[in-house]
C-alpha cells in the first residue's frame, strides 16, 4: 500500500468518525423537550458526579469537571443521540487502586493513555466486536461492581477516617472495627436517611430528583446542628486552568496496564449504555465506532482540566431517554447546566456532608442490581449460572478486568462444549415436509418465514438480531425454531429483543417448533410467555402459516379467544 493510499484510508476513517450534519437534524424536531431533558439529567447527575469524584480519590471537583468536559465532548463527538457521559461507579472501582499506587498524577496519565487507546479502537473499527460479550458476564460484573461500590462507601457512611486494607472489603472491615470501638452514629444516620429517601421516593414519585433533595436536606441539617459531619470542603469556582504538568513520558510503561483496563471498561460500559438507549427508543441505533471515538476524545481532554476518566452512564442515559430526549442537545444541555452550577454554587457544594454522598452511592448500588434478571440467568442454564457467579465473585475478590477475562474464557469453553455436543453424523432421508417453496410464495402475502439453524448463543446472537431488524414490507414474521441446536441466555435475550423491535414496528411475530430442551431458557427469561398467552406459539410451521394468512386477511378473532397451542 502506497503512502498516499494509506493517508486517504486514514482520512476516510477519521472523517467517518467526526460529527455529521445529519447528527443535528433531530435537534430541530423538539428542542424545547431536549433542553428540559438535559436540565432533568443535570439535577440527577450533580450528586452522582460529586460522589464519584470523592470515591475516586481525586475529590468532588474532579467529578464535576469530568461531568462537564466529558459530558460535552462525548455528546458532540459520540455515536449515540441519547447517551450521557461522565464519572461512573464502575470507573471508580478501577481508579481507586491506581490512586493508591501512582497518586493523582498517575490517574491523569491513565486517562490520557486510555483516551488514545479508545481512539485507536475507533480508527480500527473494533467497536462492533464489543457486542459479543455474554449477558451472564455483563450481569455478573455489574452486580460485583455494585457490591464493591457499596463497600467503598462504608468508611464515609460510618464517619471513619484512616481505614486500611489491600482490598476494598478489607478496608470496609477495618472501618467497621474502628466504628465499633468508637461509635458516632450521626454519619451513618445521614447516609441511611439519604439512601432511604432516594429509594422510597423513586417508588412514590419516579420523576422527582430525590437524590438532590436528600443531599440538600442533609447539607442544611449539617449547617444548623452540631453533628460534627465531615464535609467535602471548599471548591474553586469555575473550571481549573488546563495543564499538562502531570504528563511524564517515562511512566507510560508502568501505567499502560491500568490504562488498558480503563479503556476496556470505558468501551464496554459506553457501548452497553448505547445499546440500552437504543432499546428504550424506537428508531435510534448508535454507531459503535463513533461512540468509542467520542469517549476517547473525552478521556484525552478531561485530564488536562484535572478530571478523572469517564464513560457513558446507563442510569443518566436512562433518565435522559425517559425525560423525552431525542437528540444530542439534551446531553450537551446537561453538561452546560453543570458548568453553570460549578461557576455559581461552588461554595455551597463544598458544604455537603461526605456521608450524604455515601448515601447517594449506596442507593445507586441497590438500583444497579436487577434481582429478577440475576434470578432468571441463574435458573436458565447451568453454564450461564456458573459464568454469572464466577464473574461476580472475581469482581468482588480481585478486580473488574480479571473478572471479565475469566467470565469470557469460561463462557467460550462452555459454548464450544455445547456446540460440540450438538454435532451429529447421521444418514437421514430427504425431508418430505420441508416448506421452503411455500416460504417463497408467502412473500407476496407480506409474510416471511425464517428457519433458525444451528446454535443461537452469544457469539452469533447479535448477527441474527441485525439481520432480523432489517426486515421490510412484512406484516407477519414466522420464526422456525425446530433446527436451533442450542440456545443460551444471551441468545434468548437477543431473540426477545428482536421480537420486541418487530412488535414496535407493527409486525406480528409467530414461533413454531420450539424444542422441549429450549423451553427452560425461554421460559426463565420470559421470551415466549407473551406470545404464548396471545396464541402465537405453534407446534409446527404449517399451523403457523395458516394463522399468519388469517392474520393478514383480518379474519382472526381477538388473541384472548384463541387458545394457546402447545409447544
Amino acid at each position: 500500500m502506497s503512502s498516499r493510499t494509506a493517508t486517504r484510508l486514514i482520512w476516510s476513517r477519521v472523517g467517518g468518525l467526526l460529527p455529521q450534519r445529519s447528527d443535528w437534524a433531530a435537534v430541530r424536531r423538539a428542542p424545547r423537550r431536549d433542553l428540559l431533558a438535559g436540565l432533568t439529567v443535570a439535577v440527577v447527575a450533580l450528586p452522582l458526579a460529586l460522589a464519584f469524584g470523592v470515591t475516586s480519590g481525586l475529590g468532588a471537583q474532579a467529578g464535576l469537571v469530568t461531568a462537564v468536559v466529558a459530558g460535552a465532548l462525548a455528546a458532540v463527538f459520540g455515536g449515540s443521540n441519547l447517551q450521557v457521559s461522565g464519572p461512573t461507579g464502575a470507573m471508580t472501582v478501577v481508579l481507586v487502586p491506581v490512586v493508591a499506587r501512582f497518586g493523582v498524577t498517575g490517574v491523569l496519565m491513565v486517562g490520557v493513555l486510555a483516551g488514545v487507546v479508545l481512539i485507536a479502537l475507533a480508527l480500527g473499527r473494533l467497536g462492533g466486536y464489543m457486542r459479543y460479550l455474554p449477558t451472564p458476564v455483563i450481569e455478573g460484573f455489574t452486580a460485583g461492581i455494585a457490591v464493591v461500590i457499596a463497600l467503598q462507601q462504608v468508611p464515609a457512611a460510618l464517619g471513619v477516617a484512616g481505614a486500611h486494607g489491600e482490598r476494598v472489603w478489607a478496608v470496609a472491615a477495618d472501618a467497621v472495627l474502628r466504628f465499633a470501638a468508637d461509635p458516632h452514629p450521626a454519619s451513618i444516620a445521614v447516609a441511611l436517611a439519604v439512601a432511604a429517601a432516594m429509594l422510597l421516593g423513586a417508588r412514590w414519585r419516579p420523576g422527582w430528583p430525590f437524590s438532590l433533595l436528600a443531599v440538600a436536606a442533609a447539607t442544611l441539617l449539617a449547617q444548623t446542628t452540631p453533628l460534627g459531619l465531615t464535609r467535602i470542603g471548599a471548591l474553586p469556582a469555575g473550571l481549573p486552568a488546563p495543564s499538562l504538568d502531570f504528563f511524564d513520558s517515562g511512566a507510560i510503561t508502568a501505567l499502560l496496564p491500568s490504562a488498558l483496563a480503563v479503556a476496556a471498561l470505558a468501551a464496554l460500559e459506553s457501548l452497553l449504555s448505547a445499546t440500552v438507549a437504543d432499546g428504550m427508543s424506537v428508531n435510534e441505533r448508535h454507531d459503535p465506532n463513533r461512540e468509542l471515538f467520542g469517549q476517547g476524545l473525552a478521556n484525552l481532554v478531561v485530564p488536562v482540566f484535572g478530571g478523572i476518566p469517564a464513560t457513558a452512564a446507563i442510569a443518566r442515559t436512562a433518565v435522559n431517554v425517559r425525560a423525552g430526549a431525542s437528540s444530542k442537545l439534551a446531553a450537551l444541555t446537561h453538561a452546560l447546566a453543570l458548568a453553570v452550577i460549578v461557576l455559581a454554587a461552588a461554595p455551597l457544594v463544598g458544604r455537603i456532608p461526605v456521608a450524604a454522598l455515601a448515601g447517594v452511592l449506596l442507593a445507586t448500588t441497590v438500583r444497579m442490581v436487577e434481582v429478577g434478571s440475576l434470578w432468571a440467568l441463574a435458573h436458565s442454564t447451568r453454564g450461564d449460572a456458573v459464568v454469572l457467579g464466577l464473574t461476580f465473585v472475581v469482581t468482588v475478590a480481585f478486580d473488574l478486568v480479571t473478572a471479565v477475562a475469566v467470565g469470557i474464557g469460561v463462557a467460550i469453553v462452555l459454548a464450544l462444549r455445547a456446540v460440540a455436543r450438538t454435532a451429529r453424523v447421521e444418514r437421514v432421508p430427504l425431508e418430505t415436509g420441508d416448506h421452503s417453496a411455500a416460504e417463497h410464495a408467502l412473500f407476496a402475502e407480506h409474510i416471511v418465514a425464517y428457519r433458525l439453524d444451528g446454535p443461537l448463543f452469544f457469539a452469533a446472537a447479535h448477527t441474527f438480531l441485525l439481520e432480523l431488524s432489517d426486515i421490510a414490507d412484512v406484516r407477519v414474521v414466522i420464526l422456525r425454531m425446530s433446527r436451533v441446536s442450542t440456545i443460551d441466555a444471551t441468545g434468548a435475550h437477543v431473540l426477545g429483543d428482536a421480537i420486541n423491535r418487530l412488535h414496535r414496528r407493527g409486525i406480528t411475530v409467530l414461533l413454531s417448533g420450539i424444542a422441549p430442551g429450549h423451553e427452560q431458557v425461554l421460559t426463565a427469561l420470559g421470551v415466549a410467555e407473551q406470545l404464548r398467552r396471545d396464541g402465537r406459539v405453534f407446534p409446527d410451521t404449517p399451523t403457523a402459516i395458516a394463522y399468519a394468512r388469517r392474520q393478514v386477511l383480518h379474519l382472526l378473532p381477538s388473541p384472548a379467544e384463541v387458545p394457546a397451542p402447545g409447544c
